[in-house]
């Protein structure tokens, strides 16, 4: 096998002299993978989900339904489906690599019907590399659950995240040997079988003789592959990086320069983003296809002792070609227009306190509390669950140990026990001595000030339970709210100091538990519901039984933002710390951000309001290249 440098010209060669067929086969495949395999996809899905009957909302459900025999079997067909795709691109690419031919449409075409016509091949193939790869792993997972049971089993999830106690990092070093055996491994399996699929596509052979003969011929040169495969790989992954900060420090720059005169900024934007969608596809093509030819250039310097594919004879491109690529062009151009439309110029965000102003003030207390509307929240969101005499009280943990080192669960003890906790020592010398408040509290506390979002944290079978005396503790602060008015007399204070009569009409009520739902509306038909979801499996949702949808912020995408608008229900992004992010959600359009810095928010929301309409736009278009 030649030199590193070598191997890389070849294959930049090999890339140069293909590239026109490449692109073509590229937009054939496309096409007709999209035709085939995605409606295949979404009706395997469907009948999968329609044999669920519940829903997934949190990542423990969804881990449960995935290694459930139905979700195994389902997880296997779609990934296998995946990678069938992915050979079958790739196969077509390696047809189209060492088969000069004078027409580029036509070997684009032959390297399409070639390559489809080996799919019962590619998908023994698939089966038997994917399916070694799936046997590999499997006794790490199983020691891994071993090891996290052993070390882990019992431990507040939540608790490890935060406090990482030195368990955890016995836990980790435990796996870390058996995580680095596993990638060796599965990387030498990977090397030896490197050449598999170009002798399956173009050979001809079946999917087990090409794995034998790919072990021989690769045998003595797997550092040499290995070290070449790695750098295919860190250069597909870094090159969209670069580009997007490229763009992002370099070419946005530039816009601020521009007048901000619709006539001039609009299309200078619009410029913008159509070369920034044509290069996007660019690099989307550039990492499959530089994958494809590696392989080619691999296979023909250790099977036919060549060192590139042979050029195809030069021809004219013809009326086809430029049509083609100029529909591309023109696709660029509409995606480019489409997004300069979606950007909206107002920026109506509610700021909800996460636990208060939990950054200034320990989390779920009164001082957070009274932090938070300091520092301008519309709204604060708190975590309440049941005491051992039936009490709501204000705490996120299942145990005390995180706050107040005591190893004791939450639910064992009363309030009165409860109120005696120093729940302020730990996040500072000002707060010592800050107790657990009750709902009832901290309701008397925003009266006219703000309102709460009751996120109810209960315990297995608990969850109507802490319903109904959330709601019991919403219907006493409503009669004191009434009462405080009757004595006020309609008073220009009145409202400041006794808040909106109706506490269910300024509050509203969370929960990750989808079947609660519907008991909260029966209860009480006019209350506000926020559904919170670590994550949503498509499909499994009713979409109509609640107000509000709160999804962690990476969760969120265009698609959820449409169902939102077409289901009739606002989207809370949690919890997010960054200005950046933010922004970026704000033109996103989010209703509500749930953030420890409810200051910051304020600031942002401020500072964007002084902008022009030109200076937004390009703040807008800077945070959709940060998506």
């Amino acid at each position: 096998m030649q030199p590193l440098n070598t191997l890389g010209k070849s294959l930049l060669r090999t890339l140069r002299d293909h590239l026109r067929p490449l692109i073509a086969f590229h937009l054939f495949f496309t096409v007709l993978a999209s035709a085939l395999f995605l409606p295949a996809v979404i009706w395997l899905l469907h009948g999968f989900l329609a044999q669920l009957n519940r829903t997934v909302v949190t990542t423990d459900e969804l881990v449960a339904l995935l290694f459930s025999p139905l979700g195994l079997g389902v997880s296997l067909v779609v990934l296998g489906l995946g990678f069938l795709v992915l050979y079958w691109q790739q196969a077509g690419m390696l047809h189209v690599a060492i088969r000069p031919r004078d027409n580029h449409y036509r070997l684009a075409l032959d390297a399409l019907w070639l390559s489809t016509r080996r799919l019962p091949a590619l998908a023994g193939l698939v089966i038997l590399q994917v399916g070694s790869h799936l046997l590999l792993i499997a006794p790490f997972m199983f020691a891994l659950a071993w090891l996290y049971d052993a070390w882990l089993g019992g431990l507040d999830s939540y608790y490890l995240l935060r406090v990482k106690p030195p368990v955890l990092w016995y836990f980790v070093a435990s796996t870390l040997p058996m995580a680095g055996l596993w990638v060796w491994l599965a990387a030498r399996l990977y090397l030896r079988w490197v050449l598999a699929l170009p002798l399956v596509a173009l050979e001809n052979m079946s999917p087990s003789g090409a794995l034998k003969r790919s072990v021989i011929l690769t045998r003595g040169w797997h550092r040499s592959i290995g070290t070449a495969v790695l750098l295919v790989l860190v250069g597909i992954i870094v090159l969209p990086i670069l580009t997007t900060l490229l763009f992002d420090r370099l070419f946005t720059p530039l816009l601020w320069w521009l007048p901000e005169h619709n006539a001039v900024l609009l299309p200078a934007m619009l410029a913008y983003l159509t070369g920034y969608v044509l290069v996007t596809l660019a690099i989307t093509f550039l990492g499959i296809a530089v994958n494809a030819m590696l392989s080619a250039c691999l296979y023909l310097q250790l099977t036919h002792r060549s060192q590139h594919a042979a050029a195809p004879q030069a021809s004219h491109p013809g009326r086809l070609a430029w049509a083609v690529e100029l529909g591309v062009l023109l696709f660029a151009g509409l995606q480019a227009w489409w997004i300069l439309n979606s950007f909206e110029l107002s920026d109506d965000v509610e700021i909800i306190a996460h636990r208060g102003s939990s950054m200034v003030a320990p989390e779920n207390t009164l001082a957070a509390t009274h932090q938070a509307i300091r520092d301008g929240a519309d709204s604060i969101e708190i975590d309440v669950r049941l005491t051992a005499d039936e009490q709501v009280m204000l705490y996120h943990d299942r145990s005390m140990a995180r706050l107040t080192g005591d190893q004791r669960e939450f639910s064992d003890l009363t309030r009165e026990k409860l109120s005696q906790f120093d729940v302020g020592s730990w996040f500072g010398d000002a707060f010592q001595g800050e107790h657990i408040p009750g709902l009832d509290e901290t309701l008397r506390a925003v009266r006219g000030k703000a309102s709460l979002m009751i996120d109810m944290k209960p315990l297995p079978g608990q969850s109507r339970r802490l319903a109904d005396a959330v709601i019991a503790t919403l219907h006493t602060e409503s009669d004191e709210r009434r009462a405080c008015w009757a004595q006020q007399k309609i008073s220009l204070n009145a409202y400041a100091y006794c808040g909106f009569p109706n506490a269910f009409a300024e509050m509203r009520v969370a929960t990750m538990t989808p079947a609660l739902l519907s008991y909260l509306t029966a209860q009480v038909p006019g209350l506000r519901k926020t559904l919170l979801a670590q994550l949503i499996l498509p499909g499994t949702l009713n979409r109509g039984e609640f107000d509000a949808l709160g999804l962690r912020h990476n969760r969120i995408t265009k698609r959820e933002m449409r169902l939102a608008v077409l289901y009739g229900y606002e989207i809370h992004a949690w919890t997010v710390n960054s200005r950046v992010r933010m922004s970026t959600l704000m033109d996103m359009g989010v209703d509500a951000i749930i953030t420890d810095y409810p200051d910051q928010l304020a600031a942002l929301l401020n500072n964007r309001r002084e902008l022009s309409d030109g200076g937004l736009m390009l703040v807008k278009l800077r945070n959709w290249l940060r998506q």
